[in-house]
């Protein structure tokens, strides 16, 4: 089965043709076989080998995985590092206080000595990719049932891992594509000293907040900027005062030439997660009916901590993150659902079933070994949906509760005690005791009495009654099946929403402490919802899920296989992926087209004074109106973002994008609203790839920032035909 698999590959790269030229998520190092001709035929003037080089340095060399979520580009030969402002929102927040508000105010280290370690960050480089797939099922046969396929396959890739040729300083990892029926090995470099070196204020960095999030037109300054150290052999090390800027193998020329529409474009970066495979069952009850319970419940956690947010600063600073982070997959959620409405992209999958099903039945080969696939799919995934559902209203109405996240630290090290003894979970104490404290750093009372109350009664009103905790039932029906009720005695009687109370408790006897944590209303509380949830709704889920796994495993072989014309490209697993495309206008719906550039007068236009969302800083407001832009212009005018097709997904955030000769033209920050249904199914006539322009993050850093020295470090080039050429300051 497995060498019918490796045939059906080779066919697939053999035969090349594609449904859309844009889609695909590829592997770098197959550039050369799968996608260099059509890049070419599309604009590209660079090769493969400059993208992914083992024996010199090339693009790869200077684009990391940023923090393990986002991703980011080597911009001097000093180490230094651009990437979006969201992606470093979470560190400028932990280096903002009140007094030195980064996020409020902006931030830019005049030199080395002042730039700010930010401890926990750290990026990851690529050194050189392999395929083992060979290796890896070593000894797997049909005959075996998942888990012990599982089990081989670990016992595989953990040689692999112990065995690859590498530095110490080095790691090893071993990744699963297409579903599980490939495999490869990455060598990669982690760097740990980072420190933050610059970003606009929120006002360019998220200006547009939550309204334009997912939107294009975008008029967003979404960078920051950051400096890799390295030990003075220049490999990575734990933070030093001794440390040294990293010197990297290769540095992105940066363009001062700009795009413009039709250029092609392409992105690098470390994508997350797609599902494009799945079939038709899946999508359907994934964006069909799970996604407007989540946009439902959403709207009202969105509702109670925006109107907190607008009514204090210190609440906002607070609450910025938490906001962003629910917002984000809200707004996602609801475009997949319109945008698969408006791709008709269930009624493609569904024809690409049908014509599966056509050609499987006519050979009796694949009949054998694929003809029930769908059918069972289809069937469990009907018995999966209510479930799913119920789960989703548990999951939903639970993860928001901030004193049920306490619960969940302290039952952690409750269950630890109880397996591992005193003297283990004491061992733990300080790390509990400073996961609390960040915890608190950021917590209201208020905000959360006020989520407890509406995100309780979704839990009583929707996840079926069996599914439900006795205790929590009972507890629930004493105050007369009233949220309200229930929500004051519990906050009323918790120790848990009280910071002082529950860590001076953690700091005595911890035996006493643990008992009389575990005796907590609120604890009881969230142990009896969450004990019930993993019981009737997790656990059944996930083993529908582990049902499911293998099939579709089978069904991405036959997918190969059956279709051997179509080039497929392996779904996203936040691995260093290439996507490419080209700077393009579209028309999201009848009478409305969108250029594929804005400008800063755009942001002026948009510009609401005191708004938290649409405010401007005055010195960009006179920068503006003096057209001060220095070298970064256009034709008179300040580019702020452009877009382009190239296929993304979450994890290529702050992921650097470049024109046809391999130059720097901004970084991915986001996707437009109408296409983010291309996790699930690309359309090339909406799906659109945001980019903040370099030339906007060089003016805000230099004559905005008054950083002129940051860009001094950096290559600053215009595009010419075959050739780049530096440009001087």
């Amino acid at each position: 089965m497995f060498r019918k698999f490796i045939v059906a590959v080779a066919l697939f790269i053999l035969c090349g043709a594609t449904l859309h030229a844009d889609e695909g998520m590829w592997l770098p190092l197959l550039l050369k076989q799968l996608n260099e001709a059509q890049m070419k035929q599309m604009g590209m003037k660079m090769s493969a080998e400059d993208i992914y080089s083992i024996n010199r340095g090339s693009l790869k060399d200077a684009v990391v995985s940023f923090g393990g979520g986002c991703t980011g580009g080597i911009v001097s030969n000093q180490g230094l590092l651009l990437t979006n402002h969201h992606c470093g929102h979470g560190r400028i927040q932990a280096l903002s206080t009140p007094e030195k508000n980064f996020l409020q105010d902006g931030f830019w280290a005049p030199d080395l000595a002042s730039e700010l370690p930010s401890a926990g960050l750290f990026v990851t480089f690529i050194v050189r990719i392999e395929e083992v797939t060979k290796a890896a099922l070593e000894g797997v046969t049909d005959a075996m049932n998942e888990r012990e396929r599982q089990s081989q396959i670990d016992k595989n890739v953990e040689a692999l891992r112990q065995n690859a040729s590498k530095e110490s300083y080095q790691n090893a990892q071993v990744r699963p594509f297409y579903e599980g029926n490939q495999f490869y090995l990455f060598i990669t470099e982690t760097f740990n000293d980072i420190r933050f070196v610059g970003a606009p204020p929120e006002s360019i960095g998220n200006f547009g907040h939550d309204t334009d999030n997912w939107i294009w037109p975008r008029h967003t300054g979404d960078f920051s900027v950051f400096r890799i150290y390295a030990n003075k052999d220049n490999q990575p090390a734990a933070y030093s005062p001794d440390n040294v800027p990293y010197r990297p193998k290769y540095v992105l020329p940066i363009s001062l030439g700009g795009i413009k529409e039709g250029d092609f474009s392409l992105t690098y970066g470390f994508p997350g997660r797609t599902s494009l495979y799945l079939p038709a069952a899946a999508v359907e009850m994934q964006v069909e009916m799970l996604n407007p319970i989540r946009v439902g419940i959403r709207d009202q956690i969105l509702d109670i901590m925006g109107k907190a947010m607008r009514a204090d600063a210190a609440v906002k600073l607070q609450y910025t993150s938490k906001q962003s982070g629910v917002s984000n997959a809200w707004k996602k959620w609801i475009g997949e659902t319109q945008g698969l409405r408006r791709t008709g992209g269930l009624e493609e999958k569904r024809r690409t079933e049908a014509e599966f099903q056509r050609r499987v039945s006519a050979n009796p080969k694949w009949n054998a070994a694929y003809g029930n696939l769908l059918p069972e799919m289809g069937d469990l995934y009907r018995e999966l949906t209510p479930l799913a559902a119920a789960r989703d209203h548990f999951n939903e109405s639970t993860r928001q509760i901030e004193i049920f996240r306490v619960a969940g630290i302290l039952d952690q090290a409750g269950r630890l005690y109880d397996t591992q003894g005193l003297e283990a979970s004491k061992a733990r104490l300080e790390q509990i005791v400073g996961a609390l404290n960040n915890f608190y750093k950021n917590y209201r009372v208020e905000i959360d009495r006020q989520l407890f109350e509406y995100l309780i009664g979704v839990y009583f009103d929707n996840v079926p009654e069996a599914a439900q905790a006795g205790y929590a039932k009972d507890y629930y029906q004493k105050h007369g099946g009233s949220a309200a009720a229930l929500t004051a005695t519990i906050y009323a009687t918790t120790r848990l929403s009280d910071p002082d109370k529950t860590v001076a408790l953690l700091e005595n006897n911890w035996e006493d402490a643990l008992k009389a944590l575990r005796n907590d209303p609120a604890y009881l509380l969230y142990k009896a919802i969450n004990d019930a949830g993993v019981t009737h709704l997790l656990r059944p889920a996930s083993e529908l899920q582990e049902k499911i796994a293998p099939l579709q495993r089978r069904y991405m072989q036959a997918l190969l296989e059956v279709f051997p014309e179509r080039k497929m490209a392996p779904d996203a697993n936040s691995t260093l992926r290439v996507s490419y495309g080209k700077v393009k206008s579209y028309a999201p719906r009848d009478a409305v087209r969108y250029e594929p550039v804005t400008y800063l007068s755009g942001v002026m236009e948009k510009y609401k004074p005191g708004d938290y969302e649409f405010d401007v800083p005055q010195k960009l407001r006179d920068l503006y109106a003096a057209k001060d832009y220095g070298p970064y212009a256009e034709n008179g005018r300040m580019p702020v973002c452009h877009i382009s097709t190239s296929h993304t997904t979450g994890g290529n955030s702050g992921s650097p994008t470049f024109d046809a000769y391999g130059n720097l033209t901004g970084l991915l920050f986001d996707g437009a609203w109408e296409g983010v249904i291309s996790d699930y199914y690309y359309g090339e006539e909406i799906n659109r790839a945001i980019i903040v322009d370099v030339r906007y993050i060089l003016f805000v850093i230099d004559k905005f920032g008054g950083a002129g020295h940051l860009v001094k470090e950096m290559n600053l080039v215009t595009a010419a035909p075959g050739k780049a050429k530096k440009k001087k300051r």
